[in-house]
């Protein structure tokens, strides 16, 4: 009993170790935390060192990382906003899917299978991987935006189909295997479904906040994740039992409660085990890759993941275009749900057990897939790279011109909104430009005149009146853009007085070393004031606490004015904090 329990440990071990030495790897040289996933459960699955025998029980296990991904989605769909997306769900989702299925199918039969197999085997293809893009949007943080709102709708769909696809593929079984079942026992397991549907609904909106209203009142932390779990996975499980999908029961469970007052607390509870059983998931699909498959059948399976890949991916842009998508978002759908996914391995699984496929046809289009699902975030990565940029409309901006004025402030961001009161209220005239076009277009309708140009180019500051100016006020919050900013400025205007703000101590003297005449660190002053506070709120005088923060700024001086190298900025004057240092020898 010990040795066995030593041996699940290590095997928990491996999986951990695996994924923390691989995922800040991938991350670190840019390819991803999903292909690290994907490449530690390849290393150490049955095909690579084999730690591991059996990774469909990883898989099923992480399945509830899905689970949990699609609840918390839930979360973010109100009732309302979901009614919103009906046509992109059912219009947009079904239009692709459609497409693509009759396309798909017919690349199978062109490979000289039958027309079943195809039919099956085109459809596991043209279920989406949910975890994969999902994630890759989430780390973009593109979730929420139109664009994003578009492709999960979409996701929604296909996940909602395993439930059909599951039927077609019962029907499409040889009568050996299908036996006495007969139509009226396929009408009752459609009614058990529906029942499963209803009593979840019926439980969400009547029990769930009830529930959670007690526990709240109890205070008991843990006893509220209990209930979180609880939750996700009654729902997953209600929905697996009535021959439905358990990402399908979690997603409406999180809709249910989107209305609620403890949906950020149940997002929070939730979390957690998500990320976690999320990245098993990852490494079973990696494990799951079947490298012997893939060297005895190479040619099969590298064609079939090219065409499909391709196919798949023409249909989605032809797809988009259609509805009205712009090339880049079109183009962007396209690279990120041109895979197979997870549900493909249900449906497979299914018709290897209902005889429609065999198991050769089974393992070939399992590591398809898994090769799909691999090469999607390397996909990304080369269109993020190489891809046309999308340029932002000019429309309703200017770009400086022999401008002049007294100040010259680049920047109209937060920090640069409140230094221009400063000088407008001094009666200065300032010239404002900035690099962001929807900023020139916002401020205008508060009376603010704001030019378009990069701050970085010595033209543009020529333009914008750098050389009569009195003073250059650089306000971006771009440390490296910051730091070509006074470069260009001190090229062009030699005289003219730069005011900046250092991101930190080492960037501050990267400024320095760039001439800037005066600077101030980014958080240095709400440290210090912050700082007196404390000082004061312990049982100092205001008199004492101005001491101190006199003595560390001058500490903080000294210690600067040693990284710079002394004399090297002699006759010039740094502001660090409110210390003045004047250098002379």
């Amino acid at each position: 009993m010990a040795a066995e329990g030593a041996g699940n440990l290590i095997q928990a071990v491996a999986l951990l170790g695996a994924a923390v030495v691989a995922v800040p790897l991938f991350q670190r040289i840019g390819l991803g935390s999903v292909l690290g996933y994907l490449a530690a459960g390849l290393a150490i699955g049955p095909y690579g060192l084999g730690w591991f025998s059996d990774p469909q029980t990883i898989l099923h296990t992480a399945e509830l990382g899905v689970v949990m991904f699609l609840f918390v989605i839930g979360l973010e769909m109100r009732p309302s906003h979901l009614w919103g997306l009906r046509r992109e769900i059912f219009g947009l989702g079904s239009l692709q899917v459609f497409a693509c299925g009759i396309l798909l199918t017919g690349v199978g039969v062109a490979f000289g299978f039958p027309l079943a197999v195809s039919f099956v085997s085109s459809l596991g293809f043209v279920l989406t991987s949910t975890a994969i893009v999902m994630q890759l949007l989430g780390e973009r943080g593109d979730t929420s935006t139109p664009a994003g709102q578009k492709i999960v709708s979409i996701l929604l769909l296909e996940d909602l189909l395993i439930v059909p696809l599951l039927a077609t593929v019962a029907f499409l079984a040889p009568q050996t295997t299908v036996g006495t079942v007969d139509v009226s026992s396929r009408w009752v397991s459609v009614g058990v479904a529906v029942a499963a549907l209803a009593a979840l609904i019926a439980v969400g909106l009547w029990l769930l906040n009830p529930l959670f209203r007690i526990l709240a009142r109890a205070r008991a932390r843990e006893v509220m994740t209990a209930a979180a779990l609880f939750v996700v996975l009654g729902a997953a499980l209600l929905m697996q039992l009535g021959g439905l999908s358990m990402a399908m029961g979690a997603f409406v469970a999180g809709v249910l409660l989107s209305e609620s007052s403890f949906r950020h607390q149940l997002e929070a509870d939730i979390e957690p085990f998500r990320g976690l059983l999320l990245g098993l998931f990852f490494l079973g699909v990696g494990m799951a890759l079947d490298l012997a498959v893939v060297a005895r059948n190479a040619p099969l399976i590298i064609a079939g993941v090219l065409v499909m890949m391709a196919v798949k991916a023409l249909c989605i842009y032809v797809v988009a275009r259609m509805a009205h998508s712009n090339h880049a978002e079109a183009l962007d759908r396209t690279v990120l749900m041109a895979q197979g996914g997870e549900f493909a391995f249900v449906l497979f699984s299914a018709a290897l057990g209902a005889g429609v496929i065999d198991t050769e046809v089974n393992a070939n289009m399992t590591a398809i897939v898994v090769l799909s699902m691999a090469l999607t975030p390397l996909v990304v990565i080369a269109h993020r790279r190489w891809a046309t940029r999308k340029t932002e409309s000019l429309e309703g901006v200017e770009a400086p011109k022999d401008v002049a004025g007294d100040v010259l402030l680049v920047g109209f961001g937060r920090f640069g909104q409140i230094v221009s009161q400063h000088v407008l209220l001094r009666g200065a005239r300032v010239t404002i430009i900035d690099n962001d076009p929807q900023v020139a277009r916002d401020a205008e309708a508060f009376g603010f005149k704001v030019y378009y140009g990069d701050g970085a180019r010595s033209d543009v500051l020529a333009a914008a009146g750098a050389k009569s100016a009195q003073v250059i006020v650089v306000c971006i919050d771009d440390k490296n853009a910051v730091t070509q900013i006074v470069k260009a400025a001190r090229e062009t205007c030699m005289k003219t007085r730069i005011l900046v703000r250092a991101y930190d101590r080492e960037h501050a003297v990267e400024l320095m070393h760039a001439k800037a005449d005066w600077l101030i660190r980014e958080t240095f002053e709400s440290a210090m004031r912050m700082g007196h506070e404390a000082v004061v709120a312990l049982g100092a005088t205001p008199e004492v606490a101005d001491g101190i923060a006199e003595d560390l700024r001058r500490r903080d001086a000294e210690r600067f004015e040693v990284e710079i190298n002394g004399g090297l900025f002699a006759g010039r004057t740094l502001m660090i904090g409110n210390i003045k240092q004047d250098r002379h020898h």
